[in-house]
């Protein structure tokens, strides 16, 4: 029998060393990414519904700006308060354009689920309500 060469180890030092700091740098890497990752997608998720609340707040207020109905001009306002921003153009297309807006931004109908259906599906509601939104402030201008 052979035996092993006792300089060995000391030739094969530099590829043990390389296969440790590889092990370790692997491993604080995967948790590094996970952190990191769970960070960005908060931080993502924080803008989206940020923007979401936004434009359901901007529905909010250009539907309170409409000029009345018949029917809500004859009854009483039970607070006494009166808009200070003026009325908004009585316009029926306007109006459909607000309400539709709000529908699409309706903070308990969006999708909070983090899978791929309800991300698009909330995505593809955020870009409708964008557009909705310029559509309302040209016509209210």
């Amino acid at each position: 029998m052979t035996s092993p060469d006792p300089f060995d180890h000391v030739l094969n030092l530099e590829e043990s060393f390389y296969q440790r700091g590889y092990t370790q740098g692997l491993a604080d890497g995967t948790k590094a990414g996970r952190i990191e990752g769970r960070q960005f997608g908060m931080q993502k998720g924080f803008d989206k519904f940020l923007e979401s609340g936004r434009l359901a707040s901007r529905a909010v207020v250009w539907a309170n700006r409409m000029a009345p109905t018949p029917d809500q001009a004859a009854t009483p306002n039970g607070a006494g308060k009166t808009c200070t921003l003026p009325q908004l153009p009585s316009n029926a297309r306007l109006d459909k354009n607000i309400k539709m807006l709000y529908a699409l931004v309706e903070p308990d109908t969006l999708s909070t689920e983090n899978t791929d259906e309800g991300v698009q599906d909330f995505d593809d509601r955020m870009k409708r309500a964008q557009g909705k939104a310029k559509v309302v402030e040209r016509m209210a201008s």
